[in-house]
């Protein structure tokens, strides 16, 4: 089944610059089967793991989170780039590549005590997965587990994120641009 769902998935050479092979969930989603299988390995997943909330990561994490949260009957929480939330937040900042951004929460959307599956669409160097899990454990919750639809496993996120469990769906090994 990962098979059909890692065909969905474009890949796009040179984006965002030469040299990068970028996967581009969007076609997972635009394919109502693979989408659903997504979804359902991740329901089955959690079924039984009854976290109390799915916390979205802007901007494909909202998608895959609403939906679980849907799937699973619990809540659901974002996280956005500065500046877009209206209420009072907490906020993290990461390194990227070339400097450093920050993502933020409100400061009441997890609550103290609640098992928070965090999900985005992809793990690469784990900066934007280990600033949204510290963003909820600031809120006084406890990051379950960091779920994606694709790991680059050529990148060291999982290592980075070593003190949480992570789950992802496909795996990519190489970030050969193939011609």
């Amino acid at each position: 089944m990962p098979e059909h769902i890692k065909k969905s998935i474009r890949e796009i050479p040179n984006f965002p610059k030469e040299g990068i092979l970028f996967y581009d969930v969007t076609t997972l989603f635009a394919d109502a089967v693979a989408f659903r299988r997504a979804i359902d390995m991740l329901v089955y997943r959690y079924i039984d793991k009854k976290p109390d909330m799915f916390v979205g990561v802007e901007a494909r994490g909202f998608l895959i989170a609403s939906t679980l949260a849907y799937a699973l009957g619990t809540g659901v929480a974002i996280i956005r780039k500065p500046g877009k939330l209206p209420y009072k937040t907490y906020k993290e900042s990461y390194e990227l590549e070339y400097g450093t951004d920050s993502m933020e929460m409100h400061i009441d959307a997890v609550k103290p005590g609640q098992n928070v599956v965090v999900v985005d669409d992809l793990l690469a160097t784990g900066g934007t997965f280990e600033a949204a899990a510290k963003l909820v454990e600031r809120a006084g919750a406890t990051a379950q587990e960091l779920a994606c639809i694709v790991e680059l496993t050529f990148l060291p996120g999982r290592q980075k994120l070593s003190r949480y469990s992570v789950h992802s769906l496909v795996t990519y090994a190489s970030e050969e641009v193939k011609s």
